[in-house]
């Protein structure tokens, strides 16, 4: 019972603690510009997911082999 009150109390600590930070300025700090910019600046995300993709699939692969071996 003593664990599974302190697990409880260790996520509640964690999730006041992530909740309790003020979101960031919008535009990203520059009141002078004016417009709508998204938060982050708009990266594009189109080759990080190449990346993660062809990891992906290469650790497909080495699996697959690895368990063709066995």
């Amino acid at each position: 019972m003593k664990k599974i009150f302190c697990l409880i109390a260790l996520l509640f600590s964690i999730n006041m603690i992530l909740f309790s930070q003020t979101p960031p300025p919008p535009n990203g700090g520059d009141y002078n510009n004016g417009g709508n910019t998204p938060v982050g600046g708009g990266a594009p995300i189109g080759s990080g997911l190449g990346i993660m993709l062809s990891l992906g699939l290469g650790y497909a692969w080495k699996s697959q082999q690895k368990n063709k071996l066995q």
